[in-house]
C-alpha cells in the first residue's frame, strides 16, 4: 500500500518539475478539494486538484509548526 504524503497549510514543498522561473519550492496557501500553491521564486500561484498535487509533489521541505 502506498504511504499517504503528509502536508499542511503554509508548508513549503518540492514538486517533481521546477517552475519555469527556475525555482522548485512552493508554499501551500490554500487547501481543500483543490490545492493552491505559490512559487517561492516569482510568487506566481497555481490551483491544482488534490489528486494531481499528491502525484506531483516530491517532498515537504519546511513544515509549518503552527498547531
Amino acid at each position: 500500500m502506498e504511504e499517504k504524503k503528509q502536508f499542511g497549510l503554509n508548508d513549503v514543498v518540492e514538486m517533481k518539475k521546477p517552475h519555469p522561473c527556475g525555482e522548485n519550492q512552493w508554499r501551500i496557501i490554500r487547501m481543500g478539494m483543490d490545492i493552491r500553491i505559490k512559487c517561492e521564486g516569482c510568487k506566481h500561484s497555481v490551483l491544482i486538484p488534490r489528486k494531481q498535487f499528491e502525484k506531483k509533489m516530491k517532498k515537504v521541505l519546511i513544515r509549518n509548526e503552527e498547531e
